[in-house]
Order: structure tokens, then sequence, then C-alpha cells
């Protein structure tokens, strides 16, 4: 029988593309992208030394390398493959039973997700913007405990009283069950990504910030099956990079995020840069023509049915309907419990409806909403409470902003978000 030792794999040494990296000047090749990312898929298998980890992420930062679209796109690829994979056909079949499409909205998974990083300590926004969008989307919000903040996404749903939800009961093999009784599911990272132990005690020795922090929002594990997704960056030079990683990683329906304060959402406080990919029809695409292809999946048609452009666009508040508030009303400086209290009066609609916090979430779901497409619904049919009267008012980058709040003020104002959480609470407690 082999010891645990034994088990181990083989180590593999990255010498040769260190000393390219520590020394480029005197390197006959060039290091690229994919010479990068081979080496992050060496961590993820344990086949990598501590000390050439930590020797790759610092050259990886102290040359920028960690800062360029294809590598951080190449290396997130990486990560997913490594991550453990949910069964595709069987997801693809409850989300398209329970999705609902509107609009330009075809039903697919959404998440809202940031770099952090930004210092802003700002209340969870995006982790509430996931559970008040959940009504109207579904949503595979992908996150984890803190890491620059003091209450990260999970730690803030765990504190969620008097009953949280089970976040380790969320796995690839469980998350079609949670979707077959809910709209939201919660993905954190630990349970999908068991490769990260190799590289978490060098991140934490390290004491910088490295490639791993902006490879996180590209890291979901159902990124084949995200319709949609805005992604918050902390600083204006990230929001290009961001964006370009996307499309090099397939996305067509993106949202990317900075405020002007650089922080890593849309800020209720003044400007906010944005970076968008939509889609839109392919005018050299004959579908008698495509009927005829050998098409192995509905995502190659897809891909030649739809071309994806590019804009970027600042919003402000007022392009919401709303007003400023300055970032100290909404500073989430607290203890998870804190937040959670917040969270849960949010989705219990007991704060003034002009409330800091509930504006700034507001927007935010807002934007989810209109990246998505179910704003250019001419049509509304919500539930109980929505009078049906669509906003049709565009603002920049030719969004219905405006729409987007008032879809998820009834979100809340109807209880669904909070239907929805109550669900995924049942639902992984039973698990």
């Amino acid at each position: 029988m082999l010891s645990p030792q034994s088990e181990k794999p083989e180590p593999v040494s990255i010498s040769p593309l260190l000393q390219r990296l520590a020394y480029p000047g005197t390197a006959e090749i060039r290091v690229s992208a994919e010479d990068i990312a081979s080496a992050f898929a060496l961590i993820f298998e344990d086949r990598l030394s501590m000390i050439q980890t930590a020797a790759l992420l610092t050259l990886l930062h102290s040359t920028r390398k960690d800062k360029e679209a294809e590598v951080i796109a190449k290396c997130s690829h990486r990560m997913r493959e490594a991550a453990c994979q949910v069964e595709k056909d069987s997801l693809k079949k409850v989300v398209k039973a329970r999705g609902k499409q509107e609009g330009n909205y075809n039903g697919g998974l959404c998440d809202i997700v940031g770099t952090g990083g930004d210092s802003h300590s700002t209340f969870n926004i995006s982790t509430t913007a996931s559970i008040v969008a959940s009504p109207l989307l579904m949503t595979a919000k992908h996150g984890n405990r803190a890491q620059t903040s003091f209450s990260g996404s999970a730690d803030v749903l765990n504190a969620i009283q008097p009953v949280p939800p089970k976040l380790t009961a969320v796995t690839a093999e469980s998350m079609v069950k949670v979707y077959e009784e809910t709209n939201y599911a919660f993905l954190f990272a630990p349970n999908f990504h068991p490769g990260m132990m190799y590289a978490d005690p060098v991140r934490r020795s390290l004491g910088l910030r490295t490639i791993f922090n902006l490879m996180g929002p590209l890291a979901n594990p159902v990124d084949w099956a995200l319709e949609a997704r805005v992604v918050g960056v902390a600083y204006q030079a990230l929001g290009p990079v961001f964006i370009e990683a996307l499309r090099q990683s397939g996305a067509k329906k993106a949202l990317v995020v900075c405020g002007q304060e650089d922080m890593d959402e849309i800020s209720c406080a003044g400007k906010t840069n944005c970076w968008r990919l939509s889609e839109y029809p392919n005018p050299a695409y004959n579908k008698s023509s495509a009927g005829e292809q050998d098409c192995s999946s509905d995502d190659e048609e897809e891909v030649s049915r739809t071309l994806v452009k590019l804009e970027t666009f600042q919003l402000h508040p007022s392009d919401f309907g709303l007003p400023v508030h300055p970032l100290t009303s909404v500073y989430g400086r607290k203890m998870p419990k804190e937040n959670a209290a917040k969270l849960m009066a949010i989705l219990r609609n007991e704060l003034p409806r002009e409330d800091p916090i509930l504006e700034f979430v507001l927007m935010n779901v807002a934007a989810l909403l209109v990246t998505s497409g179910i704003c250019e619904a001419e049509t509304s049919n919500m539930g109980p409470g929505d009078d049906g009267k669509v906003i049709t008012e565009r603002g920049p980058g030719g969004g219905r902003w405006k729409e987007g709040v008032r879809r998820a003020r009834w979100a809340i104002e109807s209880g669904s978000s909070l239907k929805c959480l109550e669900q995924f609470i049942e639902v992984t407690n039973r698990l």
C-alpha cells in the first residue's frame, strides 16, 4: 500500500520559465500567456514547489504580466479546468426548465462579482444584488470568505439569522438539486477549487495582491453556462484589461464597472466608468445554410448567429433615477453579523425607499438586469405588485437603467427575493 507521501504527484521544475521572466532582456524566447497558464496548471495539481510558486507569483507581479488580459484569461481557464466539474447536461436541463426567457434574456445563469481590494470597505453589494436579482434571473453567485475586506460574501451569508444557508452543501454533485427548488445558488469557491489549497499558504505568506485576486471573478465553475455577468474592478486601468479577458474567455454579455473613486461597484457617489460586451445579430448569418452545417453543439451555432460589440461609457446615479449619496453613508466596515442583519432588512423591505444602501444595491442590481437583456422586454408581468408599466427610456450605452431599478424594487417589495433566499437556505440545510 502506498504511503500518503508516495502518492503525492512528482514535482516539476519551472526554473527556465522563471529565468525568462526574471531576465527578459536576455531571453531568447518571449514568455507567452500559454507558458504562464501551463505553470498555473501545475500549482492546481500540487506539482510545483512552494518556493517556485512564490517566485512565479512575485515575478508576474513585478513584470506586470499579471495585468495582461491574455494571461488572466488563460490562467483563469486553467483554474476552471482544475475545478470540480458540474455535469453539463443535467445543469442545462434544470436551468432551461426553470429559467424564464424575457426580452433578450434567454433564461441562463448570471453572476455579479468584484475583484475586491478597493479599500473602500462598502456594504456587501454584489452578494445582496445577486439575491435581489434572483426572482428574475437564474443566479450563480461565485464567492469566498473575506480576502481584503471586513466581511466577504460567504461570511455575510454564514451570519444570517436564525438559520444561515449551508454553503458547504452546494457542490458540483448537488448544484442541480439546488436549482430544482430555487433560482439562487451561492458557489462557495473552496467547494469547487480544491487545487487552490496548494496556493493559499504562499498567497498568505507573500502579503501582496497576486494574479489570483484577478482570476477569482473569472473562475466561476459554471462559466460555460453563464449568460451574463457584471464584474467590478478596483481601479480604472483594470477595466479595459478585464473586458478583453472576458471577451477572450467567450463572454457575450458582460459589464465591467469601476466607480470613479476606484471602487469595484457602480458608485452611489458619482460617476462610474463602464466597459460593456453585448450581442447583436450577425448580418452574415444564414439560417438555411446554418442548418446544413455539422454543428456539434448549440453553442457553436450561437457563435455564428451573433456577434459581440464593445462599448465604453459612464453611468451616474441620475441615469438610474436615483440621487447621489456619499460613500460614508454606505460603508460596511462592520462584522458579518451586522452586514447580514442589513441584508435581511433589505430583503424584508424594512428600509425606507430612499435609504442610501438600498439605492446603492438597486443600481447594481439594475446593472445586472440590463446586462442580461431582460430590461429589453416591451411588456412586464413579473407578478403581484407589478403595474406592468415598462420604462423604455434609454441612458448611457443604450441601457434601460431606470427599468432595471423598477424591476429590482419589485423583486424586493413583492417579497420574491426573500423567498428565493429562503428556498436556498431550506434546500442547502436539507442537503
